[in-house]
C-alpha cells in the first residue's frame, strides 16, 4: 500500500464497503459520541467520516487530535445504515473505521477556524492566508479560478488564437498609472520597470509577423486599492490580433467570455444580447461607463420642461452655459416616503437633495402629480415630463441639475439604489454591453489635455481629426461592462508613426521624448506595420462574479490587504544596508 494514501477522500462509496484502505488529510472536525470518536478527515478533493471506538487501537491517540492535524490512517470501510447516509457529499453512503493512526504534521490552536466558515477580521485571515485558504468557500473559489483559466485558455486555443510570453522586466510606459520601479544592479541609477500590461509588445508581436495573440498575463500597477481591484497585481487574458476592425475583436472576444460564463454561471442566466452603448450615452442614460443592465432604469434629460419655469433653482441653473437637468425615473417608486429616502440618499452622497415628483389617483379619479416640484411647475409640465419618462399612476421620477461632470456619478448610484429599493434588478443573470467612441484625450486638474484611455489607440478620423478640437477626438476604443463592472477593455491601435507623434504631442509629449520613451515601437512601425487591435480581460474581475463575491481578494490565492501589504510574508520590507549598496541607493528618512 502507498505510505500515505490509497484513496483520496472523496475517492470512496458503497461499492468500496469491506476494504482496507488508507486516507490522509487534516482533521476537519472531531465529535465524541459517548465512547465513539468520529472524525471528518479533508483533503483537496472532499470529506470522509472515519471513527473509533474504545476498541480500536488508534482510538486513545484520536482522543488527543486538535483541529486541522495532518493525519494518515488505515481503516475498513463500512456501508452506513440507510437512515445515516449523507447525500451532500460524495462519500456520503460510507465511513471508515480506523484500526491505525499516524500524525503526519501537528497543528497548534489556531488562530482563526476553519470549520464553519465563520467571519474573521481580514488582517487576521490574510496573516494566516494558508488556513482561510483550507476553508470551503475560498478553496471553492480558486478551484473556480483554475477552471475559468482552463477554460479561457482552451477556447482561445480553438479559436485560432497562439499563446505567447511577453517580459516581466521592462521599461516605464504611461498605462494610466504608477509603475513598480526595479533598480538595475548592472545600471546603477537606471531602472527597469514591471509591466502595467504587454501593451507594447504584445503590438510588437503584431509587427513581427504573428497573429491572433493571447496570453495569460500578469500586470503590476501602484494602485489605490478598492474592493474590485487589487493594489499591486493581476491577471488578464491578454489578446491582439492583426488586419482587424473593432468588430472584428468583438467577434473574436465574445464566444470565448460568453462560453466562460454560461459554463461556469452555476445557474444564472447570461444574456447573450450585447449592445454597443457610446460613453456619451452610457454616461446620459446610466451615469457610468460600465453600466449595470439588469437595472431597466435609464435616465433622460428634462431640461425643456424646467427652462424658465416657475421652479427657479432649476430654471435658473440652466441659464447658464452647459448645464441639464436629468431625470431618474422610478416606476412603482410613487410614495412620499420613499421619495423622502431617496432624498436623503442624495444627502448622504454629497448634494443638497434630489428633486421629485410622483403621480398618483387624484379625487376624480384621474392621474395627479405631487411633490413641490409639480406645485411650482403646473400640471401642463408634469404631463409632459410623466409621458416623455413613460411613468404613471404609482410612478416617480427623481431630478438633478447642473454641469453633468458635477452630479453624473451621483445620479449612476441614485439609480442604482433606486433599482435595488424597488426590486428591479434581476440578480440571476449576467448582462453585458460594449461601451464604445470614448472620447481620447481630457482636461485634468490643471486644464491641461492628456490621454483619457490608452494612449496607442488610433483617433476616430486619423491624423485629419487631430488637427481640431482635441477634447471632441474620439478613439477606437471600447470597454464590456458586465453587471456594473468593468471587465474588459481593449482598441485598435494606432500603428503609423506621424498620427502617434501628433496624438501624443497633444497631450504634452514632444517628438523626442516620445522616441525615447516608445523608441521600440516607433521604430517598428517605421518597418511596416499592420493595422492591428486587441483588449484585455480582467481575470480576477470575471472570477469575482462568477463566485458571486463583491471582494476581489475572495478570488485572489495570496492577496495583498488594503494598504498594499502581504502580511503573510511580511512584504513590503525594509532591504538590508548591503543590498542598498549593491545597488547604489540611499532611502530618505521620512521627515519628522
Amino acid at each position: 500500500m502507498h505510505a500515505y494514501r490509497s484513496h483520496t477522500c472523496a475517492d470512496l462509496n458503497k461499492s468500496n464497503a469491506g476494504q482496507t484502505v488508507r486516507l490522509a488529510g487534516w482533521v476537519h472536525r472531531v465529535r465524541d459520541h459517548g465512547g465513539v470518536l468520529f472524525i471528518d478527515l479533508r483533503d483537496h478533493y472532499g470529506m470522509t467520516q472515519v471513527l473509533a471506538d474504545s476498541d480500536s487501537p488508534a482510538f486513545g491517540s484520536i482522543e488527543k487530535l486538535k483541529a486541522e492535524t495532518v493525519i494518515r490512517i488505515d481503516g475498513r470501510v463500512k456501508a452506513r445504515d440507510a437512515g445515516l447516509v449523507n447525500p451532500k457529499i460524495p462519500t456520503g453512503e460510507i465511513e471508515v473505521y480506523v484500526t491505525d493512526m499516524e500524525v503526519l504534521g501537528a497543528a497548534e490552536e489556531l488562530p482563526l477556524p476553519v470549520f464553519g466558515e465563520q467571519d474573521y477580521p481580514e488582517e487576521t485571515r490574510l496573516t494566516y492566508r494558508f488556513l482561510d485558504l483550507r476553508r470551503e468557500g475560498l478553496h471553492h473559489n480558486m478551484m473556480l479560478r483554475a477552471r475559468v483559466v482552463k477554460s479561457m485558455r482552451d477556447r482561445m486555443w480553438a479559436g485560432g488564437f497562439t499563446e505567447f510570453q511577453t517580459p516581466i522586466i521592462t521599461a516605464s510606459s504611461p498605462e494610466g498609472a504608477r509603475d513598480f520601479l526595479v533598480p538595475s544592479r548592472l545600471h546603477p541609477g537606471k531602472f527597469y520597470a514591471l509591466p502595467q500590461a504587454p501593451q507594447q509588445f504584445k503590438q510588437l508581436i503584431m509587427v513581427a509577423g504573428f497573429d491572433r495573440y493571447f496570453q495569460i498575463a500578469p500586470c503590476f500597477r501602484d494602485e489605490d486599492p478598492r474592493a474590485d481591484r487589487s493594489p499591486t497585481d493581476f491577471y488578464q487574458l491578454d489578446v491582439e490580433m492583426s488586419f482587424v476592425e473593432q468588430q472584428d475583436v468583438f467577434d473574436a472576444v465574445k464566444p470565448v467570455i460568453q462560453g466562460v460564463f454560461e459554463e461556469f454561471s452555476d445557474g444564472r442566466a447570461v444574456d447573450a444580447d450585447w449592445p454597443l452603448i457610446s460613453y456619451a450615452d452610457s454616461a446620459l442614460w446610466y451615469g457610468t461607463d460600465k453600466p449595470d443592465l439588469r437595472n431597466p432604469i435609464r435616465m433622460q434629460v428634462v431640461s425643456e420642461h424646467f427652462a424658465g419655469s416657475g421652479f427657479a433653482i432649476f430654471a435658473k441653473l440652466l441659464e447658464q452655459e452647459g448645464t441639464q437637468v436629468r431625470a431618474i425615473p422610478a416606476p412603482g417608486g410613487g410614495s412620499r416616503k420613499f421619495a423622502d429616502r431617496m432624498n436623503a440618499f442624495a444627502q448622504q452622497q454629497g448634494l443638497p437633495g434630489m428633486g421629485y415628483i410622483f403621480w398618483r389617483k387624484a379625487e376624480d379619479g384621474t392621474t395627479e402629480a405631487a411633490g413641490p416640484i409639480a406645485k411650482n411647475i403646473g400640471p401642463e409640465r408634469t404631463e409632459a415630463l410623466r409621458l416623455q419618462l413613460g411613468l404613471g399612476e404609482g410612478d416617480a421620477a427623481f431630478f438633478l441639475g447642473g454641469k453633468p461632470e458635477t452630479f453624473e456619478a451621483v445620479a449612476g448610484r441614485a439609480r442604482m439604489e433606486i433599482g435595488r429599493e424597488l426590486g428591479l434588478i434581476d440578480e440571476s443573470t449576467f448582462k453585458f454591453a460594449w461601451i464604445v467612441d470614448f472620447p481620447m484625450y481630457e482636461k485634468d486638474d490643471e486644464g491641461k489635455i492628456d490621454f483619457s484611455h490608452n494612449p496607442f489607440s488610433m483617433p476616430q478620423g486619423g491624423m485629419e481629426a487631430l488637427s481640431g478640437d482635441p477634447l471632441k477626438v474620439l478613439g477606437y476604443q471600447y470597454d464590456l461592462a458586465c453587471n456594473g463592472y468593468e471587465i474588459l477593455s481593449g482598441a485598435i491601435r494606432n500603428h503609423k508613426p506621424e498620427i502617434m507623434f501628433k496624438a501624443f504631442e497633444l497631450a504634452g509629449y514632444g517628438r523626442e521624448e516620445v522616441e525615447k520613451r516608445f523608441g521600440g515601437m516607433v521604430k517598428a512601425f517605421k518597418y511596416g506595420a499592420p493595422p492591428h487591435g486587441g483588449c484585455a480581460a480582467g481575470i480576477d474581475r470575471i472570477v469575482m462574479l462568477l463566485a458571486d463575491t463583491a471582494n476581489i481578494r475572495e478570488v485572489i490565492m495570496f492577496p495583498m490587504n488594503q494598504r498594499a501589504e502581504d502580511l503573510m510574508m511580511a512584504a513590503p520590507s525594509e532591504p538590508t544596508n548591503e543590498q542598498l549598496r549593491e545597488l547604489r541607493l540611499r532611502v530618505i528618512p521620512k521627515e519628522a
